[in-house]
Order: C-alpha cells, then structure tokens, then sequence
C-alpha cells in the first residue's frame, strides 16, 4: 500500500459487469481528472495465445487435467506483484499488454493472441488501475493484495459465470459445448483455490445475481442482462458508508445486512460512481498531502 502512489484493483471474472465497473471507473478518472495507468490482468497470462494450446496439450498428455488461466501455472503472479511494489513505491513499473483481436493485433502490428514487449509505466500517473483475475491473489510465494489501496471484488453467480462463458466461447470461438464444459471443469481446482479466496480480502464485493431461472446454465438460451439481475454489494468495513444516501440515490434499492446494499442491476454504472467517488477522491487527498 502506499499513500504517495495509490492502487487500485478490480478482481473479478466474466459475466459479472466487469467491463461496466471498468468503464465507471474511467468515468470517475476523467471527472474527477485523474492520470490512471490502466493495467490489465491479461497481460500478465505466462503465455500467448498458441503458447497456451501447446501446454494445455502438454499436461493433458502428462495426466495434468487442472492445468488454466486461473491458477499460478498459467500466470506471471510474481511479476504481478513486482510491478505493483514498484509502484507503490516510486510510481511506476513494468508491463506488456496482451492483443486480444484484430484490431488491438493491428495497432500494434503484431498478430493477435500475442503480447508487447515489456515496458516501463508512463511516469507521472496518480494511480494504478487493474482490471483482471488476480488482484487480491495469495500464494505461498507472493502476495499481490498486500499492494493495493482499494480492492474490489467483482463476481457474478457460478451458474451466471458459466453462461457467460458457454455462450461467449460457443458463439464467439466456434467451440462446442463438450469442449467448454471440459474447460469449465479443468479450471474448478484453481477457481477453487485462488479466485475464490481473494473475494474474502477485497474492501467491498460486488455479486451479480440473476433473478430469472439459470438453474441448469446448459440449456440457458440467453445470458441474464443487467435489468435481469440484482446486485449484492458486501463492504468489508462500512465505517462511514453513507447508506441512507446511497438507498436515496438508488431507487429500489435495500439493506439485506448492516454492511449489505442490494439494487437493480441496472444501476450498476450509477452505484459504482456513487460509492467510488469518493473513495477515489480520498486517494487523490491523501495522494496530495503526502506530496507535499
């Protein structure tokens, strides 16, 4: 953690509204003219995109079945949590990105499934924002939560997570059923032993639940919209949480918990920046004093 340098880190898996939570963010960021270098967890996978194929082939052949992109065999942790030390401690770090398509590949004129070189942050930013798998991630070797200044947790429902993934992986990538649901189940002993526990360190949790029928997620036609889903949003410590004005602002909203808001799905955008703001604002507060 640190107060000259702040970071924070969105930890969480699709079909949760990550990307809406990241996109509330940068609203924030530009609002409240913020320099943010933003840092996305792909970009820290240990292999590129037919690197990934070969070792999957590889460990299947070996009788190695847990072999996935949620655990520390697939992932570059202690590079992670190298650049978010250096970060906090003098503003800046190393990092690649990884080019997820077509257009990012031709940005960058480099195929896509493939990473940049490493590089150094732009110096002079005000925070670091991540967006990815693993910001809260705890190894017997590494410790990336301990960096940060504000974790967030974002997760949908399992049933809803699957969903996502039959549909994105089917209509998208052309891969049958059976082979998603292979990877599904080859990724449960990692999505077990490190996605799961960070949700238990992050300072507030934000759970998408669907309130429409996904008790079979194989058969599901469509994947429950925002407006089809409630929001669960959990603060680790609620000292000084507005809530009457957050249930004021958010119109059907309610308390399940003293430290629990439920609320439509579709204001996720709008409970972000209502809750964030001022966390961001605190930062940047203490970001200047400490300058000084």
């Amino acid at each position: 953690m640190s107060t000259k340098h702040p970071i924070v880190a969105i930890t969480g898996s699709s079909g949760a509204g990550t990307t809406t939570i990241t996109r509330a963010f940068q609203h924030i960021f530009r609002r409240e003219n913020v320099n943010a270098a933003i840092i996305e967890g792909d970009s820290f996978h240990a292999y590129d995109r037919l690197q990934m194929r070969q070792k999957l082939k590889e460990a299947e052949a070996a009788g190695e079945h847990s072999f996935s992109h949620f655990g520390p065999s697939g992932n570059l942790f202690e590079e992670l949590a190298q650049l978010f030390a250096a970060y906090g401690e003098r503003g800046t770090g190393r990092c690649r990105k990884y080019l997820h398509d077509e257009v990012e590949g031709a940005e960058y004129g480099q195929a896509p499934g493939t990473f940049t070189p490493w590089a150094d942050l732009q110096e002079g930013t005000d925070l670091l924002f991540y967006e990815g798998l693993h910001g809260a991630v705890v190894t017997d070797r590494v410790n990336v939560a301990q960096h940060a200044d504000l974790l967030v947790g974002v997760v949908p429902t399992i049933n809803l997570e699957w969903i996502q993934k039959l549909h994105r992986d089917q209509n998208l990538r052309g891969y049958s059923q059976e082979a998603v649901v292979d990877t599904i189940l080859r990724r449960m002993p990692d999505y077990v032993s490190y996605i799961c526990p960070q949700f238990s360190r992050t300072h507030v949790n934000v759970q998408r639940v669907p309130v429409v029928d996904t008790s079979n997620p194989f058969i599901a036609r469509d994947i429950p919209s925002l407006d089809e889903s409630m929001l669960v949003i959990r603060f680790a410590d609620p000292k000084g949480i507005d809530f009457p004005y957050l249930l004021s602002m958010l119109h059907g909203s309610f308390m399940s918990r003293p430290n629990t808001i439920v609320c439509p799905g579709g204001k996720m955008g709008l409970a972000v920046q209502l809750i964030f703001t001022p966390m961001i604002l605190r930062l940047m507060s203490n970001r200047r004093q400490a300058l000084l």
